[in-house]
């Protein structure tokens, strides 16, 4: 019984989120650099863009 309860509180939307890894040069040393961070699967290019 519980278990429907839970399962029709779920419904709506749920954002899917996708780990991004950006490899970005530093301008203090010149080294390279992971810039990682978790993005909403629709904002992905956009962040790519940056």
């Amino acid at each position: 019984m519980a278990k429907k309860a839970v399962a029709s509180l779920q419904t709506g939307k749920s954002a899917s989120y996708s780990k991004v890894i950006k490899m970005v040069k530093s301008p203090k040393t010149g080294a390279y650099i992971f810039d990682e961070q978790m993005v909403p699967s629709e904002k992905v290019q956009e962040f790519l863009k940056k």
